[in-house]
């Protein structure tokens, strides 16, 4: 008997199994394949300062030399992987951290990649400090940080000098925009103006053609270039360009598509524009 009750039955392997099946049940499953729970991202970073994460977006951050760091929180693997070497000789505070002493910084739904900076934000520049550029995007109140980012990505990619938005209805900088941007946010301009109608004619003044555009746009964007300089001015999606935009730009013009869809995100429309006008300026 007491090698039974050491062993058990064939029964109570059955009762066993049952037991631990409804206790799975009721937990979302085996532990191996219960989802992950959640993390609401913590405590903000302090007074006028940023959180920035991701393995490119802060390779680039601590490489700007016009970026002021910190701290910076990053695991062991993190650390090698940006080739960072000693801790102690950075110029700023910089310690190793768990993954998930990062995550209850970040949440779980940011991709931290095990690295974390607290930084300041970098300052926009005025409109007199674009320089000699060729070729720049304005934005009409697009304000979605995971848009802004990848348009970023994508106007440094394309060689574009500055990115211009206003200084309302725009994303600040954070955590998210950066992490979208992958490390574009610390190689080029950022351009804030209060008024974008007389942003734009401050641009054609310098020479700029500026084009919006626009799925009803009356010519395809390849027939409207003309001149050495380009502004590419693009709306929010849904609403697209504001009616003052529509009416001061040099051209609206649209993206010809011969698809069932007529219209793309706007950070995909800003990308095909981008290498546009770059193949133009660069003919």
């Amino acid at each position: 008997m007491s090698d039974m009750k050491k062993t058990g039955t064939p029964k109570d392997s059955h009762y066993a199994r049952l037991r631990r099946a409804h206790r799975d049940e009721k937990a979302g499953g085996p532990p191996q394949h219960r989802p992950r729970r959640k993390v609401a991202p913590g405590e903000g970073p302090a007074d006028g300062l940023v959180h920035l994460y991701g393995l490119h977006t802060v390779r680039a951050a601590i490489a700007n030399p016009a970026r002021k760091v910190r701290s910076m929180l990053v695991t062991r693997n993190a650390a090698e992987r940006l080739d960072i070497g000693a801790l102690e000789a950075l110029p700023f505070p910089a310690r190793l951290a768990e993954p998930r002493e990062i995550e209850k910084i970040t949440g779980s739904d940011a991709v931290h990649q095990g690295v974390l900076i607290e930084a300041e934000p970098l300052s926009p520049k005025p409109l007199d400090a674009l320089g000699e550029s060729n070729l720049v995007l304005v934005l009409d109140q697009v304000t979605d940080p995971h848009n802004v980012g990848a348009i970023l990505r994508s106007a440094v990619a394309f060689g574009a000098g500055a990115l211009i938005t206003t200084a309302r209805h725009s994303p600040a900088e954070s955590g998210v925009l950066a992490k979208s941007a992958s490390g574009a946010l610390e190689h080029i301009d950022h351009i804030e103006v209060r008024n974008l109608a007389e942003a734009l004619q401050t641009l054609h003044e310098m020479g700029f053609q500026s084009i919006g555009l626009d799925s009803e746009g009356p010519a395809e964007l390849e027939k409207t270039f003309s001149g050495d300089r380009i502004a590419l001015v693009l709306g929010a999606e849904g609403k697209g360009l504001r009616q003052k935009t529509r009416e001061t730009v040099s051209a609206l013009a649209r993206l010809d598509m011969p698809g069932a869809i007529r219209s793309l995100n706007v950070s995909n429309a800003a990308a095909v524009a981008l290498y546009a006008a770059g193949r133009f300026l660069n003919a």
